[in-house]
C-alpha cells in the first residue's frame, strides 16, 4: 500500500524511523534510504543493507535532520515503543517536521491479540496484572523466559494506541483501518506532500 500510495522513485528521499535494512528486503525501491534506530546494526542486519541504504544512529524524538530534509517519513510499528503520550506526541512533531510526507503505523489495541507477547487480551488489563501473566501466560514469556526486570522495562516501553487516540496524534492525517477478522489489527497514518 505504501509503494502504491507514494510511488517513490530514485530520486525519493526516504529515512525510515525505527526501522531495519531487513524489513525492505525483496522489494524493488531504488530510492534513497536513511534508516535510523537507537542502537547500532548487529552484523546480521548490516548484511541486509543495500547499495541505496545507509544506516544512521538517532533518537526519533530528537533527531538530527533539518526541517523537510526528506520527501517521506516512513515508521512501522514504532510508535507505541514510545512509553508515553508525551514520548508519542515527540515522535510525531519529529517526523512531521522533518519529512514532507510521512506514513506512519501502529498496531491497533482493539486487536485482541498483542503482537508483541502474542497473547490474547493482556494489553487491556491494568499494568500490574499483565506483569504477572506475561512471564507465564504469553508465548514471549514461555519461549524468553525473562527476568522480572525484562518485564518492566518491556511495560514501561509499550503503549498501544487506540484508533481515537492516533487520530488525535494525526489529526490532518488520513487514517487507514487494517482489518483482520473484521477486527482491526493495526493503523495506518499517511499525508502526502503538498
Amino acid at each position: 500500500m505504501f509503494l502504491r500510495l507514494f510511488k517513490p522513485t530514485e530520486k525519493t528521499r526516504i529515512l525510515d524511523v525505527g526501522g531495519l535494512p531487513r524489513y525492505w528486503e525483496g522489494t524493488s525501491l531504488t530510492s534513497p534510504m536513511t534508516i535510523t534506530n537507537l542502537g547500532p546494526l548487529d552484523a546480521y542486519e548490516e548484511s541486509f543493507l543495500g547499495p541505496n541504504q545507509s544506516f544512521v544512529l538517532s533518537d526519533a524524538t530528537r533527531m538530527q535532520w533539518d526541517d523537510k530534509s526528506f520527501d517521506i517519513v516512513f515508521s512501522n510499528s514504532v510508535i507505541e515503543h514510545l512509553g508515553t503520550a508525551e514520548q508519542q506526541m515527540a515522535f510525531v512533531r519529529e517526523c512531521q517536521r522533518v519529512g514532507k510526507a510521512y506514513w506512519i503505523q501502529t498496531p491497533a489495541k482493539e486487536f485482541p491479540v498483542e503482537p508483541h507477547f502474542l497473547a490474547l487480551c493482556t494489553h487491556w488489563l491494568p499494568k500490574p496484572m499483565q506483569k504477572r501473566l506475561l512471564r507465564h501466560f504469553t508465548i514471549w514469556g514461555l519461549r524468553a523466559r525473562p527476568r522480572a526486570d525484562v518485564v518492566d522495562a518491556v511495560l514501561d516501553e509499550l503503549r498501544l494506541l487506540t484508533r481515537r487516540e492516533f487520530k488525535k496524534l494525526l489529526p490532518e492525517a488520513k487514517i487507514v483501518t487494517e482489518r483482520f477478522l473484521g477486527l482491526p489489527k493495526s493503523y495506518v497514518a499517511y499525508k502526502m506532500s503538498a
